[in-house]
């Protein structure tokens, strides 16, 4: 283990919309800049990362109640999306110095290479910052179930789960004053108060793989390093306790 990290390898699940900054759509260059250099930070640390990237925020800019379209095709444009949003973010970590590699679960033989288990924890092993784009490569999966299943094949030890808010709450605190901090839960309790943070699949595929998972806010800078390094910061999913530890 890489001094000063609690985790050897990690996978991080980064929604389509952390990329997009202030804009309604698309993605935002600063943004992503200031993102990859917090992922520069985790790899000058000797930690093994991979992200799966979401691709939100470029296909929920187009008007989709007039394409028609189902959801099938909805989903195969969603994977599309995540791959623009990998290019990008690939872009701007070797522009640091960051060695990379784009996996696709779709074949674009072109622009990334397929992804292969062997070869994705071939360049893990060798400090290779993994971007795993395209999803599942299957409809109705969501890049949550695609994170769970990519840091679960590749014996990933932790899933950090980066959103826009501190972690896990009761219910929405931009809406509701009442909402209560979770600092700790189950993978059952998690299921049971059917909280909206995570898909149940990737939470069931965690749990059946004993996969722990740190829920934190994105936005606070510094914190992919702080998870990375095993501080107490948002929600963290296991095998848990017995109740929700609230504060």
């Amino acid at each position: 283990m890489s001094a000063g990290a609690a985790y050897r390898r990690v996978i991080l699940k980064l929604s389509g919309e952390a990329l997009k900054g202030a804009k309604e759509y698309g993605v935002d260059p600063d943004v992503v800049r200031a993102l990859a250099a917090d992922l520069k930070q985790v790899a000058d640390l000797g930690v093994q990362m991979g992200i799966v990237v979401g691709g939100g925020n470029i296909f929920r800019g187009i008007r989709t109640h007039d394409l028609r379209i189902t959801r099938t095709v909805a989903d195969q444009i969603g994977m599309l999306a995540t791959m623009m949003n990998s290019l990008a973010l690939q872009d701007a970590l070797e522009s640091l110095g960051v060695g990379t590699r784009v996996m696709s679960a779709i074949e674009m033989n072109r622009i990334a290479e397929p992804y292969i288990r062997r070869k994705a924890m071939s360049h893990l092993a060798k400090n290779l910052l993994v971007i795993f784009a395209c999803g599942t490569g299957n409809p109705f999966f969501s890049t949550d179930t695609a994170g769970a299943l990519r840091a679960s094949e590749v014996d990933a030890q932790v899933l950090l789960k980066a959103t826009n808010v501190d972690g896990i709450y009761t219910a929405d605190p931009k809406t509701n004053k009442d909402a209560r901090f979770l600092r700790r839960l189950s993978y059952q309790q998690f299921l049971t108060m059917n909280l909206q943070v995570m898909d149940a699949s990737a939470i069931d595929l965690c749990r059946q793989n004993r996969l722990p998972i740190v829920v934190f806010n994105l936005g606070q800078p510094g914190n992919i390093l702080r998870a990375v390094r095993g501080e107490d910061i948002g929600t963290l999913i296991d095998c848990g306790m017995n109740n929700a530890a609230a504060r």
